[in-house]
This record gives structure tokens, sequence and C-alpha cells, in this order.
């Protein structure tokens, strides 16, 4: 099954965030429904004065973030389960990027608690920054669309969403080195059968850190709302995909982008295939998959353990995993992966 027939169901999942409530600051800044002047700090100079100036009516913005983020992550993700999980669940080699491997029902459960105190640390960041701007706290978004110039307005696009997809990498495969992996980013791997409500079970210290990563250009240089948070939308859109163990597909007009497969492969094997919305980071660096390596939870920094050199059990038990890969969750069904025991031979004979 292909995004383009889905994209109404799950383009608002990852929505969840908050991020909805600072879409909606700047839109109405940007329509001049806000009666908050672009001006520098108060005059105040004590701290109390301070945040009551800029922090105006926080209650507020959390309550309705909250509302809202809670509301989308088990609307969305609820009927993304019942949908495929449950009523098309007998026949999962249709559509299920692992069709013999399920969650537990008390791993989902887990997945749900854990995801939903991280959408508690995410959606209060973002309601931080919403009433931030919201009461005219300073950052570098302007509002005029010819402001910097058309040149910019247009450039500022592939600038922020290589900006944030390779920052994203980085910190991801940072997340995967032995310590910071064991203390924080191995919870989110107690999923190696992701589902909908595996994309915010993270550590709540490491998702705050990706978002406030991924918000920088808001302070760093002239970006325009509107398109970067068209951004946001792309990338929450494909987050949910990705950990959805669905077989989708990326459309013709994504060359750089992944199909779901890529970060489904990521959870069963761990420690390669950091990459989310651009699939050559890994093939720049060496994380990318390949055939003639096998990866394991204890095999670290994305590079994997060559056939020729892994023991017997080490390859009978990653051919194990590879045959319960579904072939239609890769492009025209091939098995780029597959590993029978002549490959085996040939590798082993061919590094003696």
């Amino acid at each position: 099954m292909g995004t383009s027939t889905t994209a109404g169901w799950f383009g608002r999942r990852k929505r969840a965030h908050g991020d909805w409530l600072v879409i909606l600051v700047h839109l109405r800044r940007q329509l001049g429904l806000s009666t908050v002047p672009d001006e520098g700090l108060p005059t105040a100079t004590t701290l109390r004065v301070f945040l009551e100036t800029r922090f105006k009516d926080f209650g507020s913005f959390w309550i309705w973030s909250t509302i809202v983020s809670y509301g989308l992550y088990f609307g969305i993700g609820g009927f993304l389960h019942w949908y495929f999980y449950v009523r098309q669940r007998e026949s999962a080699k249709e559509w299920k990027c692992q069709p013999n491997s399920w969650l537990s029902t008390d791993l989902e459960l887990h997945e749900i608690k854990v995801g939903s105190l991280s959408l508690l640390v995410t959606g209060t960041f973002s309601s931080i920054l919403a009433c931030w701007i919201a009461n005219g706290g300073w950052s570098s978004v302007y509002y005029e669309w010819d402001a910097y110039g058309a040149a910019w307005f247009f450039l500022q696009v592939p600038v922020i969403f290589i900006y944030q997809d390779y920052v994203t990498y980085l910190l991801h495969r940072a997340y995967h080195t032995p310590w910071l992996y064991k203390h924080f980013h191995k919870l989110h791997h107690t999923y190696k059968h992701p589902t909908a409500f595996s994309v915010t079970a993270i550590h709540p210290v490491e998702v705050l850190h990706i978002q406030m990563t991924l918000c920088l250009p808001l302070f760093a240089f002239p970006v325009h709302w509107a398109p970067f948070y068209a951004i946001v939308m792309y990338t929450y859109y494909h987050g949910i995909i990705d950990h959805s163990g669905i077989n989708f597909k990326a459309h013709w007009w994504q060359p750089w982008q992944p199909d779901a497969i890529f970060h489904d492969n990521h959870h069963q094997y761990f420690h390669v295939n950091f990459g989310f919305n651009c699939w050559m980071w890994d093939k720049l660096h060496g994380t990318y998959r390949r055939k003639d390596r096998v990866y394991t939870e204890e095999t670290f920094y994305g590079r994997g353990k060559a056939v020729a050199e892994a023991t017997q059990e080490e390859i009978a038990q990653d051919m194990k995993e590879r045959t319960s890969e579904n072939p239609k969750a890769y492009r025209n069904e091939h098995m780029e992966f597959a590993l029978s025991a002549e490959d085996v031979k040939s590798m082993k004979q061919k590094s003696n």
C-alpha cells in the first residue's frame, strides 16, 4: 500500500508533539490577529515581571496543547492500530514489514505509557515556545513574505530540511554509541517490531534534546514560519510512516526518501540505517545496511560484523531474521538482503 492512499489518515498523526499550537500562533501573527507588537524585551528589571510578561496565559497554552496532543495520539494511533493490526491481522503478509512478528500486549501497553510521557515533555516544550512567541518573545522568525527576498523564501526550504535531517542523523547515531544507547536510546529499541505508538516512545531526555536542536533555526537565522512548519509536517508524517511497521513506499517525487522498511530494518537490526528522511547520510557515512554484514544489538557504530567473521550461531540467527522480513516491503518484492548458505560459503572463501 502506498502513502498516497493514507495521507489523509496519518498526515496529522505526529502533530501530537504539540507543534500545532506553535503553528497557530504563527498563523495569527501572519494574519495580524496578534495584539502583541514585535518589540524587544520589556524594560522591567525583575525576573518575575519578565516571566509574567513573556509567559502570560501559559496555563491555557499548556492545557490546550495537552488535550490536542493526546487526542491525536490516541485517535490517529488507535485508528491505525484498528485498521491494520486488528482488522487486517490475518492478512499481515500483505502489509506488515515483519508479518510473523508482533509486540506482546505488555509491550504495546509499555510503548503507550512511554509515548504518553514523552508527549507530556514535548507538549510542554511546545507550549513554552508558543507562549513565548505569542507574547512577543525574541526569535528570528519573520512573517512578511518578501522580508528577505523571494530567493531566500524558497532557498530556506532545503537549508532547513537538510539541517534538521542531517542533525537528526548525527544525534541518532550518537545515541547508538554504547553509553548513550544503554542509558537512553535502548528504551526506544524495546520495540523490535515498531507500531504507530512507538513513534514517541522515546526517553524523555532524548526526545527533548532532539526537539530543542531541531528548533534552533527559529533563533539562529531568518526563518519564515510557513516553510519551517511545512517541513515539520513533512518530517512528522514520515515519522509515523517509518514507525508504523507497514510496508509504505516513498512517492516517485521523493528520490531522497527511504521506504518504511528502511527504518523497520533499523529496529529489527538495531545499529544500522540511522537516517530518517534521507538515505544518503547512511550511504555517505557507511552505516547503510549491507548484505555481507551481520547486525546485532551488540555490534555498535553501524558497520556490523562481516559475515565471513561471524560465528555459525550469529549467522544462523541473522538468516532467521532475514527470512522474517516481508518481500512486499521492498521495491518489486526484491529481497536485496536475502542470504543463502551458498552466499555465506562464498563470502568465507573470499576472506581466506
